[in-house]
């Protein structure tokens, strides 16, 4: 595992991953790539569970929060609507935040289990057009959150576990700026 703050001409990138073997071919691993969610901004409206609130998630939370994704499952709910938790259809395996001043995502690597789920594959290879759009985005799943001020109009989110994320349509999001797409093999 790689972690830590990596300096490079003054930037400072605050990256974690989990090296899984190459396999070349493999059925099962499909790689992804996608911008879970962004820091800083508030949402563009209220994800669930934060009883009509929008949130920022704070940079400082989410930096804190990052080990907590490695390892974490992805799913999707049919319809690609929402989410649903006991429909694990990947996995997390790399997480990075854009340097400071520089940007605002929270970018996330890592394999869907595409011989497992073979509805995944077809629309995000067969259904070029959602992935050429940019139709496809990604949502957080947290716990442990803690927000800075319950009576606010938006909700600071100043500490937070991630405990999963879920692709779904971006429309469908609470963030509009997140994306989904599949990576190509090595």
């Amino acid at each position: 595992m790689d972690a830590g703050m990596q300096c490079r001409r003054g930037l400072a990138l605050r990256a974690m991953a989990v090296e899984f073997p190459e396999v070349e071919g493999h059925p099962n691993r499909l790689p992804f790539e996608g911008c879970l969610t962004l820091v800083d901004v508030a949402s563009d409206k209220a994800p669930s569970g934060a009883r009509g609130h929008r949130v920022v998630l704070t940079r400082e939370a989410a930096e804190k929060a990052l080990p907590s994704l490695l390892g974490m499952a992805v799913d999707y709910k049919a319809g690609w609507d929402g989410h649903d938790a006991r429909q694990k259809c990947g996995i997390i395996t790399a997480a990075e935040l854009d340097s400071p001043g520089k940007g605002q995502r929270l970018m996330v690597r890592g394999f869907v289990f595409a011989r497992d789920y073979p509805e995944i594959r077809r629309q995000m290879e067969t259904d070029v057009t959602a992935s050429a759009q940019g139709e496809m985005g990604m949502s957080y799943e947290l716990a442990d959150a803690h927000v800075a001020d319950m009576k606010a109009s938006v909700w600071r989110l100043t500490r937070a576990t991630f405990t999963g994320a879920a692709i779904l349509l971006r429309e469908k999001a609470a963030y509009r700026g997140t994306s989904f797409r599949v990576r190509a093999r090595r």
